[in-house]
């Protein structure tokens, strides 16, 4: 199937309706993939910002780096180390909300401590996975290349996505009275149904996790928390409602992912594809940051 999309994908630019750049199969592979992750990760991070979850999403995609280095090293190709990446991303995330709801050490400093732990076990094992590969494919995890992107990418991304939808379809008032109102979806529930919060929790912690690791390919796993944080913050600036903010933070997320893909390759830049998609992010809240201090200034 995705081969035949590319095959459509090169009529087009053979008919000069696309430019020449799309004959290039890893281009198509990685604008599939923007078109996938945009959308994920705008959609996850409205509930990130509401729940305050995004130092927790950091510490995620942190730990992936630490997943990539257990998984080459118990001898999984240094490209796709899918068992070791999702497995020890997984299991981090799981742990941290367990160890969340059985202490009192605040939120923050208890995610700082997981973090911590996480790039300090990511650093000793790349020490050897380092001696067994080349140097760069670690930056391209560590900063996102859209040419590490393959078919197998994109199913489990595509799989993640259709999974997602089918939850978010029967989950998402359940989901949203549970970030906002906890003890309200606990004793009233929606629609007459009550919500189990601590189910719920656990559901968007794995969610987290899962999205997280099946960006790092195209995003970085040092940048890709901050893609579920910034479209997230920026569209909170301008929405209305809350209708308009989901809306909002799907359109700037998806925008920044294809732009950050496309524009590098476009203009012969040489920036890794998640750094082009968090530095657009990041300058357009910057620009609405600046734009609504002159409005403010102006009614002064």
């Amino acid at each position: 199937m995705i081969d035949l999309l590319h095959q459509q994908v090169s009529a087009l630019v053979d008919q000069g309706w696309l430019p020449d750049m799309f004959q290039y199969p890893f281009v198509t592979y990685a604008l599939i993939a923007a078109l996938l992750t945009g959308p994920l990760l705008g959609a996850l991070g409205t509930l990130v910002v509401v729940k305050r979850l995004a130092f927790f999403s950091e510490a995620v995609g942190h730990g992936a780096l630490t997943g990539i280095a257990i998984g080459i090293l118990l001898g999984e190709p240094a490209t796709q180390p899918i068992a070791g990446l999702f497995s020890f991303c997984l299991s981090f995330a799981l742990l941290l909300h367990w160890v969340k709801s059985r202490t009192q050490v605040p939120y923050d400093a208890l995610v700082g401590v997981f973090l911590a732990f996480a790039i300090a076990l990511g650093a000793a094992l790349l020490l050897y996975v380092a001696k067994k590969v080349n140097v760069h494919i670690l930056e391209n995890v560590l900063f996102g290349s859209i040419l590490t992107v393959t078919p197998t990418d994109l199913l489990i991304l595509a799989v993640i996505t259709f999974t997602s939808l089918l939850l978010a379809l029967r989950y998402a008032n359940q989901a949203l009275m549970a970030a906002l109102q906890p003890e309200m979806a606990r004793v009233q529930g929606v629609g007459g149904r009550r919500v189990n919060v601590t189910l719920l929790d656990y559901a968007f912690v794995l969610l987290i996790a899962l999205i997280t690791v099946a960006a790092v390919k195209i995003i970085g796993a040092v940048l890709v928390g901050a893609l579920l944080l910034i479209p997230a913050t920026t569209a909170r600036l301008i929405s209305k409602d809350l209708k308009q903010f989901f809306s909002l933070t799907l359109l700037i997320s998806t925008s920044c992912c294809v732009a950050g893909v496309v524009l590098p390759m476009a203009l012969e830049l040489p920036i890794p594809s998640g750094a082009a998609i968090v530095l657009l992010a990041s300058g357009l809240f910057l620009s609405i940051v600046l734009l609504n201090q002159l409005k403010l200034l102006k009614t002064a």
